[in-house]
């Protein structure tokens, strides 16, 4: 009964936790341990790890990926997130940017310092807008604010695994696409200046693959946003584009504020220099 009400209810309200984070809980040898790092379920190849110290919203997160059968691991702190980040190499990251010890944005900037690629979804606090900024700023691939519907959770996941290791290449656009001495593998999911591998976030590759599939045509940010996450777009999402683009455009442009490949069309959006 709890189960099915976490399923299906909001994750994050601050009066949820309190009724839910007991000793038995935590400790119980009969089911799934949030408090401890490691794979819980053996259903599914991506593995998953969910950061966050409220037990609560660990849970609920938890129970609703197993249900879809996806590997789950839980980490209650900052220290265990980025060790079991480290060293087991997840396919993707739920990360609080509150959490005690070190908090989630050095997790992340650590994550990023250390090379990984893997798509990271910041939980963030209402309306924070600091705290969305920054996490993208750091290189988050998208953010939630708390409270937040479980469904809508599981649709940006998806999105996220799709774009990361989906087969994403565009038929229109060619496997490779070359502009000037910057080559896009769309296969191999590669992008380079001349010698220069450049290392780009799973959702910064996805914004260049698709502006550079079709050079010239003006993407409103709106398009972008949907495009990326296969779900309506909110207006005060939108912003976020804004954030991708400058860091996509500090790693591949001679001189991001007079960019080369990825223009913007003042008052509409973004597109991709003609050859």
């Amino acid at each position: 009964m709890e189960r099915a009400r976490l399923a299906d209810g909001a994750v994050g309200a601050p009066e949820t936790g309190a009724h839910l984070i007991t000793e038995r809980a935590w400790g119980d040898p009969g089911g799934p341990d949030p408090g401890r790092p490691g794979v819980q379920s053996p259903a599914m190849s991506a593995t998953i790890l969910i950061v966050e110290d409220e037990f609560a919203v660990a849970r609920g997160i938890q129970y609703a990926l197993q249900q879809e059968g996806y590997q789950v691991a839980v980490a209650k702190s900052g220290e265990e997130g980025l060790d079991f980040a480290t060293n087991q190499a997840p396919d993707l990251v739920v990360l609080d940017v509150r959490l005690p010890g070190i908090d989630g944005f050095e997790v992340l900037r650590r994550l990023r310092a250390s090379g990984s690629k893997a798509p990271v979804l910041v939980l963030t606090a209402r309306d924070d807008e600091v705290d969305k900024v920054i996490g993208l700023e750091l290189g988050a691939d998208d953010y939630l604010t708390k409270p937040f519907g479980l469904r809508e959770l599981m649709s940006r996941i998806k999105a996220l695994l799709r774009r990361a290791y989906g087969d994403l290449s565009d038929a229109a656009g060619g496997r490779v696409i070359r502009h000037g001495d910057l080559v896009i593998d769309l296969e191999r999911r590669r992008v380079q200046r001349g010698d220069r591998r450049i290392s780009l976030t799973p959702t910064e590759f996805e914004i260049l693959r698709h502006l550079a599939s079709r050079p010239g045509r003006v993407y409103t940010r709106s398009e972008l946003l949907e495009l990326l996450r296969d779900y309506e777009a909110l207006d005060q999402d939108e912003k976020t584009i804004n954030v991708h683009v400058s860091h996509l455009r500090d790693k591949i442009e001679d001189d991001p504020a007079a960019p080369a490949f990825v223009m913007t069309v003042r008052g509409v959006g973004y597109a991709f220099a003609e050859r």
